[in-house]
């Protein structure tokens, strides 16, 4: 296992949708434990394909709590088959938007279809920080940073925060890419 890299915003891969695995293979496999190793090395619950650099449809979560046994979850090709109507408003963070946070309103419960690290069709019916993590992550697959669920002004600003505090940053190849 290795820790990867992490993306920073604006990087072009995280404004790009990700292309679909057509094969889930060792590679894939592997790929979704070092984006785990990463993830938890950072550390986060969730990270997607894009923001280590590879442009695939894989996703690794684990909203598990503070002193619980960890609950990682690995999606391959995740897909919601539906959101709730219920809103649910959170902060939210990302990894490739170090020490920026803001409040994000997404559907507070939603069901999602994947392929598991075998290949095998799951669905997963989530609700609360999993069913944010999940809908925060498959975004990433599709080029959408959370800050862009919040008004350009409200994203504007965080933008040139990120920018301001990135520039400040040595050049440090860990501080550069890691939350």
């Amino acid at each position: 296992m290795a820790v990867l890299p992490i993306l920073i915003a604006p990087h072009p891969t995280l404004k790009r949708r990700a292309d679909p695995v057509q094969e889930v293979d060792d590679e894939i496999r592997q790929l979704t434990e070092d984006m785990l190793e990463t993830m938890y090395d950072a550390p986060g619950v969730g990270l997607a394909a894009p923001q280590v650099d590879i442009s695939k449809r894989v996703i690794v979560l684990d909203c598990a709590n503070e002193g619980e046994a960890p609950q990682p979850y690995r999606m391959i090709n995740p897909e919601l088959l539906w959101t709730s109507e219920q809103p649910d408003t959170r902060e939210e963070g990302c990894l490739s938007l170090p020490e920026i946070y803001a409040d994000v309103t997404r559907p507070a419960a939603c069901k999602v279809a994947y392929l598991d690290e075998q290949g095998q069709r799951q669905e997963l019916e989530a609700e609360g920080l999993l069913a944010v993590c999940i809908q925060h992550e498959i975004d990433h697959l599709d080029g959408v940073l959370f800050v862009d669920h919040l008004s350009a002004l409200k994203r504007n600003m965080l933008m040139r925060k990120l920018a301001k505090q990135q520039a400040g940053k040595k050049p440090n190849k860990k501080a550069s890419v890691n939350a």
